[in-house]
C-alpha cells in the first residue's frame, strides 16, 4: 500500500521582529492536497478546525476573517510582523495510511532543522509549543530532534505546572520553551479533566475549554 506523502505547504514564516516562534506538526493533509474548504484559510494553523486564530482573535480583538481570501491571509501575516511572533512547525513531511490530520497516524518523519533555523533568528527567545510531550506532539518531536541532532542541548525544567515551561541554552543565548495545550478539538478532554478547569467551570458555568485556552495563551502571546 503506498503511503501518502504529507509535506508541510508551508515555509517556516518568521519574520525580522519575531521574538517567539509558534512550533506545531503539520496542517491537516487537505492543506498539502490543496483542497481547502471554503472557510479554511491558505495559511499556517488556517483549518476551520483549529482554534489558534480563533482564540489570537479574542486576545487581541483582530477582527480576523475566516475564509479562503487574500485578505485573510495578509490580516495573519500583519499582525504576526506587528506582534513580533513567527511560525515554524517541527514537522518537514511525513507518510500517512490513513489520510487524516491525527498527529499519531505520521510515520518516516523527516524534522526540521530547528537549530539552524533558531541560528539564523537571533532575536528569538521563546518557542510556544502548541501540544506537549505526549508522542508526536511538537515538543516530542523537538526534544526527539535534539537528541538525535543535538544532544550537548539539554531542557532543563522551568516549571512542571501546566502549561510546562522549559529552557535551553543555544550559543549562550538562553531560550525558552512553553508547551500549550493543543489549539485542537482533540486535546479538549484533557483540558476537561484538568482540576484549574474544573474550579473555573464551577464558578462559571459557561466557562468553555475555549475560554481555557484563552486565559492560558494570553500569558504568552
Amino acid at each position: 500500500m503506498e503511503l501518502f506523502h504529507h509535506k508541510h505547504p508551508y515555509a517556516p514564516f518568521i519574520p525580522d521582529t519575531a521574538t517567539k516562534l509558534v512550533v506545531g506538526t503539520l496542517p491537516p493533509p487537505r492543506f498539502t492536497k490543496r483542497e481547502f474548504k471554503e472557510d479554511d484559510v491558505d495559511f499556517c494553523y488556517g483549518s476551520r478546525d483549529g482554534q489558534l486564530w480563533t482564540i489570537l482573535d479574542r486576545i487581541f480583538d483582530l477582527n480576523l476573517k475566516f475564509e479562503n481570501t487574500q485578505e485573510a491571509i495578509d490580516q495573519r501575516k500583519n499582525f504576526l510582523r506587528n506582534r513580533g511572533i513567527g511560525i515554524c512547525d517541527v514537522v518537514e513531511s511525513s507518510r500517512r495510511e490513513k489520510i487524516d490530520a491525527s498527529d499519531i497516524g505520521m510515520q518516516k518523519v523527516e524534522l526540521r532543522d530547528m537549530i539552524a533555523i533558531l541560528r539564523e533568528n537571533p532575536k528569538v527567545e521563546t518557542l510556544l509549543f502548541t501540544g506537549g510531550n505526549s508522542k508526536n506532539g511538537p515538543e516530542y518531536f523537538f526534544r526527539r530532534y535534539l537528541k538525535e541532532n543535538h544532544p550537548e542541548i539539554r531542557m532543563k525544567v522551568v516549571s512542571n505546572e501546566s502549561p510546562k515551561i522549559h529552557q535551553f541554552v543555544l550559543d549562550g543565548r538562553l531560550i525558552k520553551t512553553v508547551s500549550l495545550i493543543a489549539p485542537s478539538g482533540a486535546a479538549n478532554i484533557a483540558v476537561g479533566s484538568s482540576q484549574l478547569y474544573k474550579d473555573l467551570k464551577k464558578k462559571n458555568p459557561e466557562f468553555n475549554t475555549l475560554d481555557f485556552r484563552v486565559l492560558q495563551y494570553k500569558e504568552f502571546f
